[in-house]
């Protein structure tokens, strides 16, 4: 992908016009309007040909709940696909799938586009996913009403990744370096000074880069050890940061 060809995503959903309201907003709707990526959406109910427009049917074998149609969706897919590169992967955001992180935004933010399809009711015909989808991503083990929250989700976290996004390049150097290291982020601060008491730590008023660093990386260890010690349990921890980690420890008393 170059500057002269932008990011080219593709929404297939039952409502666009959440997609388009939420997307032009913020960081993502300065990115829009500059050209570096390009989303466009598909709404199956345009491929339908009954009165009512029908999308969704009972599922067979009974049971709570409607299916979404197989014949709407994959007329809606190939319109969209068709508007992206070639090889576009097609991505059903799914319960089901793979766990959507740090490291798959930015193998999304390397492709030329994708297309994203927002599922509804209880999913959708599987029929559909082994003809029409290429890959499965889940963002979290909870349910939603629909897809377009997670295609969402998927689309900030990638488009964010794409070079001149975001004012300070080096924002999103420093939140993936912490995410793929298997690390929370360090606390942030900025004025004032004080606030209610609550002084901004000395370390980040010192100017001394190298102690800022040892405070950050000391920080961003202990907060992943209280809140998400299953990311440390994956990770082999180098001599400094140990030895910060256990000066956090010891500190809380933990």
């Amino acid at each position: 992908m170059t500057m002269e060809s932008p990011l080219a995503i593709e929404v297939v959903t039952l409502f666009p016009e959440v997609v388009r309201t939420a997307l032009g907003m913020g960081v993502i709707g300065r990115a829009l309007e500059r050209g570096l990526v390009r989303v466009g959406t598909e709404d199956p109910r345009a491929h339908t040909h009954d009165v009512h427009r029908s999308v969704d049917d009972r599922p067979y074998g009974g049971g709570p709940g409607m299916v979404m149609t197989v014949e709407p969706l994959a007329t809606a897919i190939a319109a969209a696909a068709a508007r992206l590169p070639a090889g576009s992967p097609r991505i059903y955001v799914s319960a089901q799938g793979r766990r959507f992180d740090q490291s798959a935004a930015r193998r999304l933010a390397g492709l030329s586009g994708f297309l994203l399809l927002a599922g509804r009711y209880e999913g959708v015909d599987e029929r559909l996913i082994a003809e029409s989808i290429d890959e499965e991503w889940s963002i979290g083990d909870y349910v939603l009403s629909g897809g377009e929250l997670a295609a969402l989700v998927m689309i900030d976290a990638t488009v964010r990744l794409l070079p001149g996004v975001l004012g300070d390049a080096e924002s999103a150097v420093q939140e993936s370096f912490a995410a793929e290291a298997g690390r929370l982020d360090w606390p942030h601060f900025t004025r004032p000074e004080v606030w209610r008491g609550r002084q901004v730590p000395a370390e980040l008023m010192s100017g001394d880069h190298a102690a800022i660093r040892r405070w950050r990386l000391k920080q961003s260890l202990g907060r992943t050890f209280e809140r998400r010690p299953d990311l440390l349990g994956t990770k082999q921890l180098n001599s400094e940061e140990q030895r910060l980690l256990d000066e956090y420890r010891e500190e809380r008393k933990l």
